[in-house]
Parts: C-alpha cells; structure tokens; sequence
C-alpha cells in the first residue's frame, strides 16, 4: 500500500500536479481585542502640519485610562545620553467615544453588517521650533509608560535632492500582503523623507480592526517616516444605522483624531486636503470626494501664488481612470484645466487597483529653437495600487486626449520619487523589488518638462 501512494504521489508531481496550490486559501484569524488599546502608546505615527524644516507632528492611540499625554524630542547623537537633554511637551488629548458606528458592511447582506463601540483617547504633539536638516530622537506616553526613542530627520532649508515614497490604496489583505509592500519600499528607499498614501488606507471607513492593520503592518516605517495621506471612497462610510438606511456616508471617525495634518484647506474638509512646500516642491492633496468646485477655486489660489520649481498634487479617484466602468468626468472638468494652466508636474492618483502612467500635452509651450516636440510633456498622470485587490485595466486614454505609455496587471507596486534640481526622477516597483517602469522629467529655464522614458531600465 505504502509503495502504491508513493508511486501515486510521484506520477501527480512528474505530471506537474502541485500539490500546494490546490489547497484553499484560509484567511487568518485575530484573537479577540487584538485590536484594543491599552496604556501603552500604539498608532504612532509622525506628519507634516508645518514648516517641515522646523516642525513636526507626532499623533498615538491609548486607552481612555490615559488621560493625559507628553511627547520629549532631543538631538539625536551617539552617545546615548541624548535623552538627558530632551525637552518635554504636553499633548492635545482627544476622546473618541461613540457607540454603534458602522464596522464591516456587508453590501451583498446588509442585515449582516457589523457594529462595534469606540472609546479611547488620541494624543498629539507638534514639535516647533527644530534645526533643519537635523536628527532627532522623540518618544511618547503619559509620564511613566513610554514609547522607545525614535529618530527622524527635518528637511533642508533650500531646495536640495531628497527622495519619497508613494503607494496607491493598500485597502485590502492590510497586514497579510501590504505589509511586504511597503517593508519592501522602505528597503529599496531607506533614506526617503516621507510617504504619500493615495487613499482608501483601509476597507471600512470606522472599523477599528483594519486601522489597526494598516498601523501594524507599517510598524515602525509610520513612526520614523512622515506620512502624507488622503482620503479614498473607502474612507466614507455610514457611521450609523440611519445613515445606512438614508445612504449618508461620513469621513473616517479616526482621520482627524489619528493624522496631524497641515490647516490650510478648504473649510469643512481640513486635514484631507491641504499643501505644504517641501524642498522646492509644492506637495497638494485633494480629496476627490466631496466639494470638488470649492476646492478648484483654493486650488488655482494655491498654484497661482508658487514659489516651488516642481509641484506635485495627490488625490483619490484619477482624472484619467485605469480600469473599466469608471470614469471621473467632473474631477477632469474642474482640476485638469488648473493642472494645465499652472504645469503641474506629477498627479499621483489611486482607487483603480491597477497600473497605468500617462501623459498630456502641455498647456502652453514656448519652444526654444531646436528643442524637440515629442519630448515635450505637460502633466505626468499615475495610477497605482500597493495592496492585494486587482482589476483588469481599461481601454486607453485617447478619448480624452491623453497618451497612455504603460500599463500593468495584477501587481503589487510602490514608488519611488526623486527631485534634484531640474531633474525628477521616477521609479516603478514591485512588491518583490524589480523595476517595472521608469522615466524623468527634465525642467529647462522657462520651467517646460522634456520627458524621458528609462525603457532599458524598465522592462
């Protein structure tokens, strides 16, 4: 018998049968209160609210025994009596108290929507007043219980090279498949200053358990590297049973109380959109979720009064979509004319579940003699998905007269961003760390981008 199923197992293996994947996939289980709080600090995580030469922001989540927070910062040095000279700052402390929010909503069932209770405490400190390109040492807690000491370091006054990362929605399978994702990009750029997270961070707007994910898959990288996020359509949810009923949707019970972010949008919908300069670059997020006009009229305030050489906008829903049965004719009708007037130079977008990077001709050009036309572009467009939810990509953009240069399926990307001087560089890759796309903007005197595409590089 024994030599009967090993000649069976040996003839399944020779015909190619894996064994392996021909098993079910089993989605894994969470002990119960895995996602609770305690008294120890969890959900840390650093943001730009200012100046991020001089300033920065630390946000955490407790239990609502601690009811009083402090953050100490110093200059990070070798010796590690560092934390002896650390200054200590009182917190902004914030209860999140309310009882049957909207948890997990079952859209094919919605009788077997989940509800929970919420009630802790969020804690927030800016440190001000910090050394430019400078690294400091912080920790967080209430007196007694404390975070370990993490570093960070401020930008540079002028507009010197640096590098950042940015994914698209990490949304689904949070702690089983984005977490290599973006451990993986934090590999490939350990020196990058910061994160743009192109919204829906997570599935269900309020559900506790899968922010829980998104801050443990992060780790540490929340903590040490600032994040710049918006909100997706994922971050909009009911909150209550009659808003269920009457198809209300609200903004993310968390976001406000978890992200410490810059006070300068539009009113009603601070801290989802908003800018900040960041060595030369004009970073604009936007929340293509609601009031899309009053923020077209801030937005053309924001890009006519510049200073930056390079600008940079950030938003949920593309312009230009990716994948079938979508398409955000408002958003292009309203943002696409500011971006062509004002050359904008990178949109980076998600909500696709897929790749696609395009182009459009500029809005106005004056040529210098002998310059070359193909390579002339007006703004870059990216769509791009860092978690593990795919959909098929759609017909190209010429409808819509727009060149769509790559495209890709069913895969898990990151990317980095770098500026040095006249020259953006981009890279495209994926979650095990090969280059999938890459190309460079290069600025001349009269602030018009030659395109170059790196296919050598890239394929």
């Amino acid at each position: 018998m024994y030599m009967k199923n090993l000649s069976l197992l040996l003839l399944l293996l020779f015909l190619g049968f894996d064994l392996v994947s021909q098993r079910v996939y089993k989605k894994p289980k969470f002990v119960k209160n895995w996602s609770k709080p305690s008294k120890h600090p969890d959900h840390i995580v650093l943001n730009f609210s200012d100046d991020p030469s001089t300033s920065i922001s630390v946000t955490w989540r407790t239990s609502k025994e601690i009811k009083i927070g402090y953050g100490e910062i110093a200059l990070a040095a070798p010796n590690p009596a560092f934390i002896s000279t650390a200054n200590t700052v009182r917190a902004n402390t914030t209860n999140l108290k309310f009882d049957n929010v909207v948890g997990v909503i079952d859209r094919k069932n919605p009788k077997k929507t989940t509800f929970n209770s919420l009630d802790h405490n969020y804690h927030s400190v800016t440190f001000k007043n910090l050394k430019p390109n400078t690294m400091y040492g912080y920790r967080v807690g209430d007196g007694e219980i404390w975070s370990e000491w993490i570093q960070f370091k401020t930008a540079k006054k002028v507009g010197e090279p640096f590098s950042f990362l940015y994914v698209g929605d990490a949304q689904n399978y949070i702690l089983e498949l984005w977490s290599r994702l973006i451990r993986e990009g934090y590999k490939k750029a350990p020196t990058a200053s910061f994160i743009i997270h192109a919204g829906d961070l997570i599935n269900d707007a309020h559900e506790e358990h899968q922010w829980h994910e998104w801050f443990m898959a992060g780790g540490w990288i929340h903590r040490s590297l600032p994040s710049i996020p918006v909100p997706g359509n994922h971050e909009y949810n009911p909150q209550i049973q009659n808003d269920i009923d009457e198809g209300i949707k609200r903004l993310s019970l968390q976001w406000n109380n978890q992200f410490t972010l810059p006070d300068n949008g539009v009113e009603g919908i601070k801290e989802t959109n908003y800018y900040l300069d960041y060595q030369g670059v004009r970073f604009i997020a936007l929340n293509s979720n609601i009031l899309i006009e009053e923020q077209a009229k801030w937005l053309e305030k924001v890009l006519s009064d510049n200073p930056n050489k390079w600008t940079i906008a950030t938003y949920h829903h593309p312009i230009f979509s990716a994948s079938r049965g979508r398409d955000n004719e408002i958003l292009r009708g309203l943002w696409k004319p500011l971006f062509d007037k004002y050359n904008v130079d990178l949109a980076l977008q998600g909500h696709d579940h897929t790749y696609t990077r395009g182009r459009v001709e500029p809005y106005e050009v004056n040529l210098v003699d002998g310059e070359n036309l193909q390579d002339i572009t007006g703004t870059v467009y990216v769509v791009s998905v860092s978690g593990g939810k795919m959909y098929k990509v759609k017909p190209g953009w010429e409808d819509y007269e727009a060149l769509r240069d790559r495209v890709g399926n069913n895969k898990q990307l990151f990317q980095v961003i770098s500026v040095d001087g006249d020259k953006l560089t981009y890279k495209s890759y994926t979650a095990t760390g090969e280059l999938f796309d890459a190309f460079d903007l290069i600025k001349n005197e009269n602030g018009v981008n030659s395109f170059v595409e790196r296919k050598n590089e890239a394929l």
